[in-house]
């Protein structure tokens, strides 16, 4: 009658904390990754930023320096624009004393809200010698860096 039963494996215990310590480790590995992919392209946007800030600044101050405000008015953003007509902003670049000269003293760029915005410090030179240091803002619309706030 008895014959003999068929050799089965034992049954393995479980082991849910170690599987859920393994699970806890790898996500957070992938938040780490996430965070640093994060910090990484922050860092890309904010450099690639700089001479591009730059440029814009100097663009502008070289067009109002030299007399071609129509152009340095393009330059300026949809803010900056809906506050100054085009005559009226002719009009205040060329009261005396005007700018005879700038000089790029610094240039920072940083997110705010998640969007790059700039700020480029200018030493302004007037006629008559006199100079002083302005911070000129500086934001991305539609592609391209213009500037944003009064200059003077």
């Amino acid at each position: 009658m008895g014959g003999e039963q068929a050799w089965t494996r034992p049954a393995r215990p479980r082991r849910p904390v170690r599987t859920g310590l393994v699970l806890g480790g790898f996500a957070m590995i992938l938040c780490l990754v996430g965070v640093a992919g994060l910090g990484v392209w922050n860092v890309q946007v904010i450099t690639q930023a700089s001479g591009p800030v730059r440029e814009t600044a100097d663009g502008f101050f070289h067009e109002v320096s030299a007399g071609e405000v129509d152009r340095a008015y393009e330059r300026l953003c949809a803010q900056a624009r809906s506050r100054w007509s085009e005559v009226g902003f002719a009009g205040w670049v060329k009261t005396p004393p005007v700018v005879s000269g700038y000089e790029i003293v610094d240039v920072s760029v940083r997110t705010k809200a998640g969007r790059p915005t700039g700020e480029v410090v200018v030493r302004v030179t007037r006629d008559g010698g006199a100079s002083e240091e302005r911070t000129l803002p500086v934001v991305r619309e539609k592609g391209e860096w213009r500037v944003c706030g009064d200059p003077f």
